[in-house]
């Protein structure tokens, strides 16, 4: 059976969505090609039952800080886990609901099933070829769990069934403490489990700048157990899993595996393309149009490897889906860089990170929120922003910070970037008293010191206080 169609969507996470908003624009000669489960990595197993988790461990280890605000009583809260999973997987599933309403209307042009390329312009799924003019590849991304490890079979999680777990054991160990480790390592500390975190890296949630690497890493020792550039192996333990890194070693009841995920193109069929794949099977895209080289295929989503962000993948779906009902090419510039992950304090990278300068040959504003007035008040004054700006005219590069509100913060100096913002341009900016933002101000003023006076008549010239309630 052969069938012909304008556009073939393979995929129906996040990308695979955005690009079909943009195709139904423009024609009905389309075809959703999926493999279950629908629902979206991010509503279904990612950022949305994630930070659902994190605000109820948040929640409870408010009780910590209570008797510092002079309520008393706190000792006898207790966190009812299974209540927590519960919540988390009803939220989940109305966030899932929501998204399948996105699908529920398009009769035979939604196919579930396994799909594999046969050639720029074929689709295989389940014996069943479809031609199309052109192909949107977004077929998502899986959990990587080392062979090895699969053996341990129940004992080992990941993010894809975390939060199927309808209770959770006195100890975890999470392998990995990138973003999605750090997150949740952090809240299962919160909850009250002992964690026992681990990295082959020696810097936590990808931060590179090693003065904010090592504030988050003193302020997340404090709650569970960290232990940075090893190389852990799991054994069998009578009581447990035994996770063993040099002469050492530690047993737990399960092990959250969060090493990163790998993009689900293993039996997509990349190779009847006819263009060059790397080392890992993968193609060279065009990020500014998501095409693959001259071919009518165009690639989305975190399985292509560029930017594996919600925000990013929906950018690119929509990237695609115009290249794909459009005639000419349509070349797309990219948003600012901007990551969040939301531990306490915060993690934020936005537009440059220290990796990708000399920061010898920058100028680098910071601020220390242990002595900033609003986060003292808030009981929230641990963390560490620093800016990075331009030597010869002051214009903002980028910003890493490990800080109290760090989301707002990116957001801020985002747009800064974006814009090509000086720092006096943002020093001209009005910054509310008492605010957290008011640290952005104080990075500021540091980098504005370098820098040629501006002129008298520019309130961006208006100067600290050097009283902490004052800032």
């Amino acid at each position: 059976m052969m069938d012909k169609v304008d556009v073939a969507i393979i995929g129906a996470g996040t990308a695979g969505l955005a690009a079909l908003r943009d195709v139904r624009r423009k024609t009905d000669d389309f075809v959703l090609i999926n493999k279950r489960p629908y629902g979206t990595t991010c509503a279904r197993v990612g950022c949305m039952p994630s930070k659902t988790l994190i605000a109820a461990a948040n929640a409870y280890h408010e009780r910590t800080l209570l008797d510092t605000f002079g309520i008393r009583g706190a000792e006898n809260l207790k966190a009812d886990i299974p209540a927590v999973m519960a919540r988390v997987r009803e939220l989940r599933d109305h966030f899932v609901e929501g998204v399948l309403k996105s699908t529920e209307d398009l009769g035979e042009r939604n196919i579930a099933g396994q799909a594999r390329l046969d050639g720029p312009n074929r689709v295989v799924v389940d014996g069943r070829t479809i031609e199309a003019r052109q192909i949107i590849l977004a077929p998502g991304s899986s959990p990587v769990v080392p062979k090895p490890w699969q053996n341990f079979s129940d004992r080992i999680l990941t993010t894809d069934t975390l939060f199927e777990e309808r209770d959770l054991p006195a100890r975890i160990g999470v392998i990995g403490l990138g973003a999605i480790g750090a997150e949740m390592a952090q809240a299962l500390a919160r909850l009250g489990i002992e964690v026992h975190g681990f990295d082959g890296a020696d810097q936590m949630a990808g931060i590179t700048d090693e003065k904010v690497a090592r504030t988050l890493q003193d302020a997340l020792s404090k709650e569970f157990a960290i232990r940075l550039g090893v190389e852990v192996n799991l054994a069998e333990a009578d009581d447990g899993v035994k996770i063993e890194w040099g002469d050492d070693s530690v047993v737990v009841d399960k092990v959250l595996v969060a090493v990163g995920r790998r993009p689900n193109v293993q039996d997509l069929g990349l190779d009847s393309l006819g263009v060059p794949l790397d080392d890992k099977g993968m193609p060279e895209v065009d990020p500014n149009t998501m095409r693959i080289g001259d071919t009518p295929v165009l690639f989305a989503g975190d399985a292509n490897g560029i930017r594996p962000i919600l925000h990013e993948g929906s950018d690119e779906g929509h990237i695609a889906g115009l290249n794909a009902t459009s005639d000419a090419p349509v070349r797309l510039d990219r948003r600012t860089p901007m990551t969040v992950t939301f531990c306490a304090p915060q993690v934020a990278s936005v537009g440059k990170s220290a990796s990708e300068l000399d920061l010898e040959d920058v100028l680098t504003g910071e601020v220390d929120f242990s002595t900033q007035g609003r986060a003292r008040t808030m009981q929230q004054n641990c963390g560490l922003l620093r800016i990075y700006a331009s030597k010869n005219d002051g214009r903002l590069l980028g910003a890493e910070m490990a800080a109290p509100a760090a989301e707002h913060m990116a957001h801020l100096l985002a747009l800064g970037i974006k814009q090509s913002l000086t720092v006096h341009d943002l020093l001209g900016m009005p910054f509310y008293h008492p605010t957290l933002e008011e640290g952005v101000r104080s990075a500021l003023r540091q980098i504005a010191r370098e820098l040629p006076p501006c002129s008298i008549s520019d309130l961006a010239g208006c100067g600290s206080l050097d009283v902490e309630a004052l800032e």
